[in-house]
């Protein structure tokens, strides 16, 4: 988190992070399951030999335990499912898989000697069923689960619990098809299939109203995802899936959402750029990531904000820090820039602890620059009082220096109990929105599947210095109103993300 940790995923591993209203973790952005962790890990087990790696000394942060709280959740839906997944990680405790999400497991650890053991182990993680909540060591015999035909996704003992379970789960079985095919297939997000090379802007950033817009901008667009369908990583997948191959299409849908998955945060970003009217085209600028963890850090390269040069072609230089106590060891763990990020290029950098700490020992010192823009992915200080006051801090910290600021959440349920805090917090709200560059990528409750699945950043919430007065009616927000949030003007004419 950022003066603590938050949410619940997906910084880019699976880490649980919580939804308003209930105990259930919501999904973390790539991976979104814990299991998922093999696929980021091992994503070249058959082919690559891992260096023993320098100890990666922790410093001492006091915050949160996410992660802790995301297993407790999980173990409420669904009695002994953290156990089901350590064991398949082949872990003995959960300190074991803090390990691996910091990045100090490799492949071998995890007991992985082949591609066919990394997707059973993952597809056992989601092996419970449905209705009774029972795992396979629960019943006479653990083989006797079966697999809906039609999502292939969540799992019966019997058809006793089936047919008591399909009311409730006809209304997400079509959605929940759509999880489990991105699932196995944001594997090639890890082995570098995903996304393809993408071009420069032909549009003026104001003029790209949402993905449509940017797939547009794409050329040669059939014939990149063509190339991914018929790679080596599609054709290894499928070979040991244990599911047979979809058609082309459904394969090229579940592309295009997992690119906007991953290019959600970088254009995220620049949406926060424009709301704030911070051109790039005339300044260096640096962006403070707060609250980065796993979910941003993890197998994170040097590369994967570049997007932001081609939204702003001939940028004077951006840098992005990630700041957050659970940030990961990897390429981008080096020192913020204490000068401005080089002409025309996307400087990542980190910092692992706290964000007010960082601000003390680094921008107070001139050691980083002050930020022009702070963000923050899925913060979660709604979820539960230690992550409020764990963020505490960095808002107060926020509203005291007069930051521009942007969060994002993952619905508006979420976006509601945000405001609700955020005003009684005295910070000044310059607007909230559906977020034209959230994730198209749908995401289930890990142990309580049958439920609408969310969308990572649906929901930005934009923010600058001490309130005024208070948001007109944010106050009277109840989780039953028939609410629609405001739209700036600079966000263009967005259409809502969640159905």
């Amino acid at each position: 988190m950022a003066g603590g940790r938050r949410r619940g995923g997906s910084g880019r591993c699976g880490r649980p992070r919580q939804q308003p209203g209930t105990r259930e973790p919501a999904p973390s952005p790539v991976p979104r399951s814990p299991a998922a962790a093999m696929a980021q890990q091992c994503a070249g087990t058959a082919t690559r030999t891992s260096r023993p790696k320098k100890p990666v000394k922790e410093p001492a942060v006091t915050a949160p335990d996410v992660d802790s709280l995301g297993f407790q959740a999980m173990d409420h839906n669904v009695p002994g499912l953290s156990h089901v997944i350590l064991q398949k990680l082949n872990m003995k405790s959960y300190e074991d898989y803090k390990s691996a999400m910091d990045g100090r497991k490799s492949g071998s650890d995890f007991g992985i000697r082949t591609y066919f053991d990394m997707f059973q182990k993952m597809e056992d993680t989601f092996k419970f069923c449905a209705e009774c909540k029972k795992l396979p060591d629960a019943l006479p015999d653990p083989k006797s689960l079966r697999r809906c035909k039609r999502c292939q996704n969540v799992y019966y003992c019997g058809v006793v619990c089936q047919r008591a379970n399909w009311p409730l789960h006809k209304k997400f079985c079509k959605k929940l098809k759509l999880v489990a095919l991105d699932r196995l297939v944001e594997w090639l997000i890890f082995t570098g299939d995903i996304p393809f090379p993408t071009d420069t802007w032909t549009k003026p950033a104001r003029d790209v109203e949402g993905w449509e817009d940017w797939f547009s901008m794409q050329g040669q667009l059939e014939e990149k995802l063509g190339a991914i369908l018929s790679g080596r990583y599609m054709t290894i997948l499928w070979a040991n899936a244990g599911k047979p191959r979809p058609e082309d299409r459904e394969l090229c849908e579940s592309v295009r959402r997992l690119v906007t998955d991953f290019h959600s945060r970088p254009l995220t970003i620049g949406l926060g750029l424009r709301l704030f009217g911070i051109n790039p085209l005339t300044k260096a600028l640096t962006v403070h990531v707060v609250g980065a963890s796993h979910v941003e850090t993890l197998n994170t390269r040097l590369t994967d904000y570049d997007e932001l040069t081609r939204m702003f072609p001939g940028h004077w230089g951006m840098e992005v820090v990630m700041i957050g106590v659970d940030v990961v060891n990897g390429p981008i763990m080096r020192p913020p820039l204490a000068k401005p990020a080089p002409r025309g290029r996307v400087y990542l950098s980190s910092y692992k602890g706290l964000y007010h700490d960082f601000w003390e020992s680094h921008v107070e010192t001139k050691l980083a620059a002050r930020p022009d823009l702070v963000v923050g992915f899925h913060p979660g200080f709604h979820a539960c009082p230690d992550l409020l006051a764990g963020w505490l801090p960095t808002l107060l910290l926020l509203r005291d220096y007069r930051l521009p600021a942007l969060f994002t959440v993952y619905s508006e349920q979420e976006l509601k109990s945000s405001l609700q805090i955020l005003v009684e917090l005295e910070m000044h709200i310059m607007g909230y929105a559906t977020n034209p560059f959230a994730s198209l990528r749908p995401e289930q409750v890990y142990s309580s599947p049958n439920k609408a699945p969310v969308y990572c950043s649906s929901y930005y919430i934009t923010l600058l210095g001490p309130a005024t007065s208070a948001v007109p009616g944010a106050e009277e927000l109840e989780d039953g109103d028939d609410w629609q949030g405001e739209e700036p003007s600079a966000a263009g004419s967005i259409a809502p993300v969640l159905g």
